[in-house]
């Protein structure tokens, strides 16, 4: 209960998150049918680069200022993403002034007939959540636990959309939790997108987490992963790694190419980046 995310908003991770996040909007668009999007830990929806928090870490200009900048010399996949950034407004030069949770990410993206669900925890935060989407007819906010609203509100009844987990990684347990969540989730609305992000701090955690899930019988996950800096301590964030399941199609060979220029656009003094299947279509 005690992590912020103001003092990380727009870093590299929030980057490599929310582009992901936007590609597979735009592909639930791609059909006339209404979409579901379920957030489950949703944070605030929009972050203030100019506070306090964000000043103190700074994190957001080796994020989202450095690929703004980059924008035009970067894959046009990116625009939409781009746009629910720039949608809030602008600072100073035309840096940003506001940085996009992913509630803001999605709400940007929807249509008329679409519907998001933002689950917190968080008592300040949902307050924060609540006010920001005051009014707002397509998105209903819930005061609840992230993996009890699995099972609160699945399966959609517009039977297509995205659940997102996007955890903080307090506890101890996280990993587990969400291999957990991951199952609950599959078993309650098999045919839904699910994706999980993850960090990458310590290696042998996220490999233990990964072989849970592909133990779990689920079909179609996809593995996205960046790096930014060499995995030779586990008290930094290195990186981080998000998997989905039922993944639209090609979107492997999407990310392959939009995620290696996106790394470099960030400045990143080492690693890099991997787009490869946990599990494939054919193991069930």
């Amino acid at each position: 209960m005690n992590y912020r995310h103001a003092y990380h908003a727009g870093n590299f991770a929030d980057v490599f998150k929310h582009a992901i996040l936007a590609l597979l909007v735009e592909h639930l668009k791609a059909k006339p049918a209404p979409f579901h999007v379920l957030d489950t830990h949703a944070g605030i929806g929009r972050y203030d680069l100019a506070g306090v928090e964000a000043g103190k870490t700074g994190e957001w200009r080796q994020g989202i200022a450095r690929v703004l900048e980059a924008a035009d010399r970067l894959p046009a996949e990116l625009g939409p993403y781009f746009d629910s950034v720039r949608a809030l407004d602008s600072g100073a030069a035309g840096t940003p002034r506001w940085y996009p949770g992913s509630p803001r990410v999605v709400r940007h993206l929807m249509r008329p007939d679409d519907r998001l669900t933002l689950v917190e925890l968080h008592p300040e935060d949902v307050r924060t959540l609540k006010a920001e989407f005051a009014r707002d007819r397509q998105v209903a906010v819930h005061h609840m636990d992230a993996y009890q609203s699995l099972k609160a509100h699945l399966p959609p009844r517009e039977k297509r959309g995205l659940v997102l987990v996007d955890p903080p990684f307090e506890a101890t347990d996280e990993f587990a939790r969400l291999a957990e969540g991951l199952t609950l989730a599959h078993r309650r609305w098999a045919g839904g997108i699910k994706a999980l992000w993850y960090p990458v701090k310590e290696r042998p955690a996220v490999w233990r987490f990964q072989e849970a899930v592909a133990a779990a019988g689920i079909p179609k996950i996809l593995r996205a992963e960046i790096t930014i800096h060499p995995e030779d301590t586990h008290t930094r964030l290195n990186g981080c790694g998000m998997l989905i399941v039922n993944p639209p199609w090609r979107l492997d060979d999407l990310l392959g190419r939009i995620l290696p220029p996106l790394h470099e656009a960030l400045g990143a003094e080492a690693g890099g980046v991997l787009v490869d299947w946990l599990v494939p279509e054919e193991a069930a």
